[in-house]
């Protein structure tokens, strides 16, 4: 046989051009990608990605709740905006639910009774909703009983969010069978994976419901809509019943935490009853300066480099999310002015969700090893790029499009739906990594609460913008003369806003 000399191409080998070639590289993408998650997919992961799923499949009631607000209630899309900022500041408070996870077990558990606890709160919530809606709730006025059914489902959901978060990094062996310790790389890998796959149970909980949404809401009362939410807690129970036995180790209370999280609690609840002037900015600063204050007590002994590179990445990911949005102004042009009706929002919905977990699930490789900035960098200008087809609308391109290419207002809707709807799961991937692989042990839930508390006052800060812009230029039901310019503006500062930001520290990340 004669020797191959050094550096001499391999007879045998396919060239790139030829059909064996082909196949090694598809090959390659279908290992790396297709079946990732698949191969990566172990039991233990079971019941927390039943929460992670039970979350998206509560979407269920969207499209009937959304109607009846627009039917039954009489709040303003100010009205809804100013709303959504108290709902968003349960999330703000997860500290206080990691602590309790952390460090106090209830009936010797510090998993399964939260989320049972969880799941109770969210049925009862929608309890409250289909009471309000068939008109068995006596002596509670229909906008109150919204905003309190809804509070009570977000307050469960929270709960069961922490014990999920919790368990994400736990299920992730520090250790091979030799007790000895894995590879740096193999550990932030596995505890990526794990986050897109939370992300994609998620995303297959939407699906599931999303289609469903449109159809219960044409066909079912609301209050029918609202009794038949009630088999999703179900689920996230069976999964943590299901669990095996709990990996958790318990750690003493941290009193700063503990103590720090419940009086901020007293004091949002102080300010919402007293009628304080500007509450919700009020609230908002005082969150802000808790949770740092948190976040610098908790990552004390983290060493500094990890502290910038985690502070720098956080700074991005909130510049990120706190963008406004346009508010329920548009959804109510849409069915006034498009004859948008319940089934088509379903379509939408369901068409969002599918290209969601097909984006999440086909990026998985480059979701877990690309940066923080790479990713968020392109998302914010794809994500402006397909905002505009909705602008688009409202001056009038459903009408030229109708005449010139043979389509009208609901297939722009349906291909917008499906480009822009994978965006806000993908954002969120690379920070969650990074989050688990630093969560201290023994206090995991309480890291990921107060991580996952700045992030979601980003969501604050972008409530607030809408509500702004809200009052700056007036929308309601019949009155949208203003909303073009509304739309403009919020698609402007949803895209300033984050690329100069990170542009501003991407090397420091």
């Amino acid at each position: 046989m004669t020797s191959q000399t050094s550096g001499a191409p391999d007879p045998v080998a396919p060239r790139p051009h030829e059909p064996g070639a082909l196949a090694t590289r598809l090959a390659a993408v279908w290992h790396d990608n297709v079946a990732r998650p698949v191969r990566a997919l172990k039991s233990a992961y079971l019941p927390l990605l039943l929460v992670y799923f039970a979350y998206g499949a509560l979407g269920i009631i969207d499209v009937a709740r959304d109607m009846w607000v627009k039917e039954s209630l009489s709040l303003s899309p100010a009205d809804l905006a100013g709303i959504g900022v108290w709902l968003s500041l349960p999330w703000t408070i997860k500290m206080v639910f990691g602590q309790l996870v952390d460090s106090v077990p209830l009936f010797g558990s510090q998993r399964r009774a939260y989320v049972l606890i969880g799941a109770a709160l969210v049925a009862l919530g929608l309890l409250t909703l289909a009471g309000s809606a068939g008109g068995w709730l006596a002596g509670v006025r229909s906008d109150q009983a919204y905003v309190l059914g809804v509070l009570l489902i977000v307050l469960g959901a929270v709960i069961q969010d922490v014990v999920a978060d919790a368990m994400s990094s736990e299920v992730v062996a520090r250790t091979d069978e030799t007790g000895a310790a894995r590879p740096d790389a193999d550990i932030r890998a596995e505890l990526g994976m794990v986050q897109v796959l939370g992300r994609l149970a998620l995303g297959i909980g939407i699906l599931s419901v999303a289609g469903l949404s449109g159809w219960l809401a044409q066909h079912l009362t609301r209050e029918q809509v609202f009794l038949c939410g009630l088999a999703i807690p179900l689920l996230s129970v069976a999964g943590i019943l299901a669990a095996p036995a709990e990996m958790a180790q318990r750690r003493p209370l941290d009193w700063r935490i503990l103590g720090g999280g419940i009086a901020f609690g007293a004091f949002v609840v102080s300010v919402a009853l007293v009628g304080v002037p500007y509450a919700q900015e009020v609230v908002f600063v005082g969150s802000m300066a808790i949770v740092l204050t948190m976040l610098h007590l908790v990552t004390r002994d983290i060493d500094p480099k990890t502290r910038r590179a985690i502070l720098f990445a956080s700074v991005i990911i909130f510049a990120f999310r706190a963008t406004p949005g346009v508010g329920d102004g548009y959804f109510w042009w849409s069915l006034d002015v498009l004859k948008f009706d319940e089934a088509f929002y379903g379509v939408l919905r369901q068409t969002g969700a599918v290209l969601a977990i097909a984006a999440m699930w086909l990026f998985s490789k480059q979701l877990t090893e690309y940066s923080v900035t790479s990713v968020l960098f392109w998302i914010a200008v794809a994500g402006t790029i397909l905002s505009l087809p909705n602008i688009g609308l409202f001056y009038g391109l459903a009408d030229w499009t109708q005449a010139t290419f043979g389509f009208g207002a609901r297939t722009i809707a349906v291909v917008d739906a499906a480009t822009s709807s994978p965006f806000a799961q993908l954002s969120m991937i690379p920070l969650l990594t990074l989050i688990a692989y630093y969560a201290p042990e023994g206090r995991r839930a309480t890291w990921f609460a107060l991580m996952a508390s700045l992030m979601n006052l980003a969501l604050v800060a972008g409530q607030l913008q809408t509500k702004y812009l809200n009052q700056i230029f007036t929308v309601g039901r019949g009155n949208y003369a203003e909303l073009g310019d509304l739309l403009i503006t919020a698609t402007v500062i949803g895209f300033v806003v984050p690329v100069a930001v990170i542009l501003m520290f991407r090397k420091r990340v």
